[in-house]
């Protein structure tokens, strides 16, 4: 289906003066050398592909019955058939290794791609299962692809900026641990300039939504969300600050996790020494993960062993997460935050989901009623930047590079101001006393978790894990319009409702959140598990 604009000006990255692009060319052109020449797509593909490319893979005949097969796995049924030895890790991570790089042409998902490199690493565990006839970890053989800013040795990283990609010199924490435990890693991927943008657009171009290759996948780790949903991974590496790995998974129907903070660690990020400057007033988290499956188990499956290793010896703040479970769910329905209503598929699902737990007796079901959001986002949009955003137009400039406009949106007033020490003291006080009174109103609501849209910073200033599944909805501009003109709530709600255009969404998927306060990771996942059951019966 052509469009008005043209597939390579959809996948343009983002530009700077000629010492910034003669160095952005020489990184493209070495990214996409190391794409064989057997794993190319034709020019006719590439020139003119369809809005939806995810069965491009299936449909272009350069892999073969067997790999096709086992990228349809999901992460636990790959675990499982390496340990029974029914796959080998080589198969399976060529399988995946291949895949990516058919998804990376469609989506620019990649920033590195090192599959020689993976295939060593897996064939190392092979000659070990052979051997010893048992596995070394409980991700013996996994592939799994890692966001940019994550460090792999030996491979391509970066943070958020030209001027900061280098070739790692070790592993960052999390991949350390990852490898440990048998993870298999193939490709670095794709994010946004800075960092904090809930698009993807860098050097290495403008990832797309491989489900609507006019809309974004989201960001920051927007490259793993489209290689994720393009199945050319089935279990990826992100980090979320504000929305940066559930925004990415609701955008592309996958799942994705934001665990409670100091829950995994995160030394070794490349986005701490550019950005926060090691701030204690926001943690990003590392992870997580996003699988392509029907279901979520596989988030168990990847956040359960991180949890229980020995991560102390990696990182001296970190706190075990109790496994919460409860017979009977109480779950909060939250339609709005007060500032800006959903689009109409959101409000779609919300509303399915609402009338499928009602008609439960597994759980009960009130609405909540959100607290003072729009005053938690100022907090949190002055936390970002402490230094008013120096440190980003200081990158910027040393690279040559051009502010793109949602990193000028993000640093800009009032929001966004450089503070004394004192100021800083006061905004933290002002967080906490936040995080406090918003305490107090979830107890007052008397829900064990909330179900809502997918993303929101205001959870990330509250430090409250969430889980972002598929509803297995998609927007249909034949149902997902407002039957009469909306009443805004708000100067932003205004101009969200005048960017909806239900024929532009057409096909995305539609997914949801589930939250709970701090340290409740193991009751969200128990909660997601019954919410989708629910909703799938």
């Amino acid at each position: 289906m052509a469009t008005l604009v043209s597939f390579k000006e959809k996948i343009k990255g983002v530009g700077g003066d000629a010492s910034y692009e003669a160095k952005a060319h020489v990184l493209r052109e070495q990214l996409e050398a190391k794409i064989p020449a057997s794993l190319r797509l034709p020019p006719a593909i590439l020139e003119d592909p369809p809005l939806d490319v995810t069965r491009i893979p299936e449909t272009c005949g350069l892999l073969t019955p067997q790999e096709l097969a086992i990228t349809e796995l999901d992460a636990t049924a790959v675990c499982q058939k390496i340990a029974a030895g029914e796959l080998t890790a080589v198969e399976a991570v060529t399988a995946f290794g291949k895949r990516a790089a058919i998804a990376h042409q469609l989506t620019a998902c990649l920033m590195d791609f090192f599959l020689d490199d993976g295939i060593k690493q897996a064939q190392q565990l092979d000659d070990y299962f052979r051997k010893e006839g048992k596995v070394i970890g409980p991700l013996h053989g996994l592939p799994i692809s890692v966001k940019s800013h994550c460090p792999i040795k030996g491979t391509l990283g970066c943070g958020g900026f030209l001027v900061n990609i280098e070739t790692s010199t070790e592993d960052c924490d999390m991949t350390s641990i990852l490898r440990s435990l048998g993870a298999v890693f193939y490709v670095k991927t794709n994010q946004p300039q800075s960092l904090m943008h809930l698009e993807s657009q860098s050097t290495y171009g403008r990832v797309l939504n491989p489900h609507n290759t006019n809309l974004t996948p989201g960001g920051s780790s927007g490259g793993e969300s489209a290689l994720v949903a393009m199945k050319g991974s089935c279990m990826g590496l992100g980090t979320d600050g504000g929305g940066s790995i559930r925004g990415p998974s609701a955008h592309c129907g996958i799942y994705g996790i934001l665990p409670s903070s100091r829950t995994t660690p995160t030394h070794g990020l490349l986005f701490y020494s550019v950005i926060m400057a090691r701030t204690e007033s926001m943690l990003p988290q590392a992870q997580y993960v996003a699988q392509h499956e029907t279901c979520g188990s596989s988030s168990k499956l990847s956040l359960a062993p991180i949890l229980h290793s020995e991560t102390q010896t990696y990182c001296p703040f970190h706190l075990k997460v109790p496994d919460l479970t409860q017979k009977k769910l109480r779950v909060g329905i939250m339609m709005h935050d007060g500032v800006v209503m959903p689009h109409p598929p959101t409000i779609r699902a919300l509303k399915l989901v609402k009338a499928k737990l009602q008609a439960s007796s597994e759980v009960e079901v009130v609405d909540y009623i959100p607290y003072d959001h729009d005053r938690g986002y100022s907090i949190v949009r002055e936390l970002y930047y402490e230094d008013g955003g120096a440190t980003v137009r200081r990158l910027l400039q040393e690279g040559g590079e051009d502010m793109h406009p949602l990193t000028e949106w993000v640093i800009s007033p009032p929001h966004v101001k450089d503070h004394d020490a004192a100021q800083v003291w006061k905004l933290r006080d002002q967080r906490d006393v936040f995080r406090r009174e918003y305490s107090d109103h979830w107890w007052s609501q008397n829900v064990d978790v909330v179900v809502c849209p997918p993303f929101q910073a205001i959870w990330n200033l509250l430090d409250y894990p969430g889980a972002v599944f598929p509803t297995g909805l998609v927007a249909d501009p034949a149902v997902d319009m407002y039957q009469e003109p909306p009443i805004p709530m708000s100067a932003a709600d205004e101009y969200n409702i005048s960017i909806y255009d239900a024929a532009i969404f057409k096909g995305a998927p539609v997914s949801l959140q589930t939250v709970s306060r701090r340290f409740n990771d193991g009751l969200v996942l128990a909660a997601q598990d019954v919410i989708e059951r629910i909703l799938k019966s």
